[in-house]
């Protein structure tokens, strides 16, 4: 686990000393001055962290904390191509700075190396940007992304390491993500005995049989077009294969009510062993679940809505797909059952809700200028304000939000309350430690959430698995 003391250190090195020999590096700072380095970028990371919407004067009040003053328009004239390389720099120097918590003690979660979750989100740019970030488009399309940032993040759920943000072109395939990417400089391997849980962008057969090879467990999302076959090696997509028996297992089912005289129907459940791939034949489990017919109804109008704006023709099989959750793995039965890899295909949401966070509340995707550099400027400066805002909350409630119940929404506002009150702390590190104590004693006071038996939250399932059957379906 992280100490307070070692993440003060880690703080102020990342946004003093780097910062600084990053100023220097990129020529943002070329002499001396009274706006250094270090001073421009703790200004702009916990002027936006604190506010988000922050106006240039509201940040010259935060350089004032370090006894620089400017005036709005010297800081605006600093917004150059040189800060945003210089903002780069730190911010590729904090990914690199692996902060964690003390594990999570749930025996789920514990019975893996570490639990890793896998995904990415776009950040759309102005076309300005193009040359860039390139994103999916060009001029000659405005519907399109002509310029976009995505971000590659990885997440161990027990410990709360934060892998990330990487940052890549919004036209690069998530196959290119320095996790998943053998060849990426960034590329650092799992060990023996994780589970990697990733979207569906990640879907790879060549990866899963290198990750099945070396050891590395992982649960997964099938494509649509994927092939499996049976243990009678007969071929079948997914969803095919997956009606089949599951009609088989209704009329089991029902010659068994039948013969006890009872009249309530199980969940529909199925546990197939299958060989993924029609090349590779890659030996797996194949667990698929039946949604309420509610859920089903809601997908399948969305499907057709999303056909209907395309211009596509819906597939049957498609609509059959919107009525099961079809998952695949290669854990043995033994040490997972149907409804505990549900809780934890349920908990690669929590990554999703770390961009939603990001984006909703730290507003990572929006600012107040139509100047590019500052556009970059204030959004390295944001990235690297949610970054030290994840290792804040590492330090003061990870373990909690998954033996107690904390809400990170809550905790996060907790941080951004108090952000100003850590960037004046900075000149010291007895200080500096002290400020953070205050923000790891206010999330331990509140930010709690509380038990729902209708829609059981994350901590709850994995405490008790078996609440999955009445919240996942």
């Amino acid at each position: 686990m992280t100490s307070v003391p070692c993440l003060s250190k880690i703080m102020r090195t990342l946004l003093t000393d780097t910062a600084d020999a990053a100023a220097r590096a990129t020529h943002f700072v070329q002499r001396r001055s009274k706006l250094s380095g270090a001073v421009f970028v703790q200004t702009l990371v916990f002027g936006w962290l604190a506010n988000p919407q922050a106006t240039l004067e509201q940040l010259t009040k935060v350089a004032a904390l370090r006894k620089v003053y400017l005036t709005p328009q010297a800081l605006d004239q600093r917004f150059t191509e040189r800060a945003a390389h210089c903002l780069l720099e730190v911010l590729n120097a904090a990914v690199q700075s692996l902060v964690h918590a003390n594990p999570v003690v749930a025996p789920l979660l514990g019975r893996f190396t570490g639990v890793y979750l896998h995904d990415s989100s776009i950040l759309s740019l102005p076309n300005s940007l193009a040359g860039v970030w390139p994103g999916c488009g060009n001029q000659a399309t405005p519907s399109s992304q002509s310029a976009a940032l995505k971000l590659q993040v990885r997440v161990e759920l027990s410990s709360g390491t934060l892998d990330g943000p990487h940052l890549q072109s919004g036209r690069t395939h998530d196959k290119y993500s320095p996790h998943q990417d053998m060849h990426h400089p960034m590329y650092t391997p799992l060990p023996q005995g994780a589970l990697r849980i990733a979207d569906l962008g990640f879907f790879s057969l060549s990866t899963l049989s290198h990750l099945d090879a070396v050891g590395v467990l992982w649960l997964t999302r099938i494509q649509g077009h994927a092939v499996v076959f049976d243990e009678a090696g007969r071929r079948f997509e997914p969803v095919e294969l997956v009606c089949q028996q599951a009609t088989l297992q209704q009329k089991e089912q029902l010659e068994r009510e039948q013969l006890e005289k009872r009249g309530k129907r199980e969940t529909e459940q199925l546990d197939l062993p299958v060989q993924l791939g029609a090349s590779v034949r890659l030996p797996c489990r194949l667990i698929a679940v039946k949604v309420p017919a509610q859920v089903a109804g809601q997908r399948k109008r969305k499907l057709r809505q999303d056909a209907k704006r395309r211009g596509h023709n819906l597939s049957r099989e498609r609509l059959r797909a919107a009525e099961w959750n079809i998952f695949a793995t290669n854990v043995p039965q033994e040490k997972l059952s149907i409804q505990e890899a549900l809780v934890l295909a349920r908990a690669r949401w929590q990554i999703e809700l770390l961009f939603k966070l990001w984006k909703s509340h730290a507003r990572i995707d929006e600012w107040r200028t139509a100047n590019p550099q500052r556009i970059m400027c204030e959004v390295y400066a944001k990235l690297l304000g949610v970054v030290i805002q994840h290792w804040l909350l590492l330090v003061s409630c990870w373990a909690d939000m998954w033996s107690e119940g904390r809400s990170m929404v809550k905790a996060a506002g907790t941080v951004r309350q108090y952000a100003l009150h850590i960037a004046a702390a900075f000149g010291k590190i007895a200080r500096l430690s002290e400020a953070i104590r205050t923000v790891q004693s206010c999330i331990g006071v509140g930010c709690r959430i509380n038990k729902s038996r209708a829609r059981p939250h994350l901590y709850q399932l994995l405490l008790d698995p078996s609440l999955t059957l009445g919240a996942l379906a």
